[in-house]
């Protein structure tokens, strides 16, 4: 079963957009989160893009087809060896001079010197801000299952990418949070709120749709286990209420005080010794009589019990 981020960038791999510049942002995000760029003959560029997901693999190739112009792509796929293992699906473009210009379309060459730092300049709509943060999504991405904790995540080893992606979600107002994790930069979103409404953002509609689901089934699950708790500690609280009772009637019975007891209090005695496990209001149903009339009885018999001499107790 694939995990639910794996679900999400399935998911998101197959919308298309109709603006070329979300799509020159969503590729030089996924680009900028598992690509490497490599150099060929007569200083020519080329690029290698690597990653788990299939469907990812086939969207980096189809953004670079619709982005490069007469750059050539190839696909190579490297079968893991291991069960449970993902394979690892390499896309690559082949150095040549015509990748100079998707490099400059994308923001990664300025006047022949690659810009390793910001993608500010292409990410001044809005649609472009949303349209890079699911590419990053796509690259480094990961989320849980809505049905365990929420957290969402964006994993980069550059720490200027990091830095961009936090800025972005802030100025956002997302409640980003941003940490090393060994070789790695981790910027991280830990509320239900703001997971949902990033997977909103970028349009993972059916992964929005089984958050809603899940959420709503875990908030009816806590509910139900918050009114059975409150009935658990009603119980017992009836419990150790009639426990306390008992005890006062058989300190009066040691003392032979309960053939003394006032007609009502020696009828309440003798119920509570009947019907041990029953309730304080099931107690004054059967003598006819309300619970507080009831209650001031179990009180009166627990005074006299306690007024008892020390040697009958």
């Amino acid at each position: 079963m694939p995990s639910f981020a794996t679900e999400v960038k399935n998911e998101l791999a197959r919308l298309s957009y109709e603006r070329s510049c979300c799509r020159t942002a969503e590729l030089a995000a996924l680009l900028r989160m598992g690509a490497t760029i490599t150099f060929g003959l007569r200083r020519t560029f080329g690029l290698n893009f690597t990653t788990k997901n299939a469907a990812v693999a086939r969207k980096t190739l189809q953004l670079l087809k619709s982005e490069g112009g007469g750059i050539q792509t190839e696909i190579t796929v490297r079968r893991a060896r291991q069960l449970n293992k993902n394979n690892n699906y390499t896309v690559r473009v082949v150095p040549s001079p015509d990748v100079a210009g998707l490099l400059e379309t994308l923001g990664f060459l300025h006047d022949d010197s690659l810009n390793m730092d910001t993608d500010m300049a292409i990410l001044k709509k809005n649609c472009c801000r949303v349209a890079y943060l699911r590419g990053a999504f796509q690259g480094g991405g990961s989320v849980n299952r809505p049905e365990a904790s929420y957290h969402l995540e964006l994993v980069t080893g550059s720490y200027s990418l990091g830095k961009l992606l936090y800025t972005l979600l802030k100025r956002m107002d997302f409640p980003a949070g941003f940490i090393d994790r060994k070789d790695d930069y981790v910027v991280y979103l830990k509320e239900g709120d703001a997971v949902m409404d990033f997977l909103a953002m970028i349009q993972a509609d059916e992964a929005v749709e089984a958050f809603e689901v899940a959420r709503n089934v875990k908030e009816v699950r806590e509910q139900v286990n918050r009114l059975v708790n409150c009935e658990t500690a009603n119980l017992q609280k009836t419990v150790d209420a009639a426990g306390r009772q008992l005890e006062a009637i058989r300190m009066l019975q040691a003392a032979d005080a309960v053939a003394q007891l006032p007609k009502k209090l020696r009828q309440t005695a003798e119920q509570r010794l009947a019907h041990p496990d029953a309730s304080l209001a099931e107690l004054a149903e059967m003598l006819g009589v309300s619970k507080s009339g009831m209650n001031h009885r179990m009180r009166k018999l627990r005074e006299l019990a306690d007024a008892l001499p020390a040697a009958q107790q």
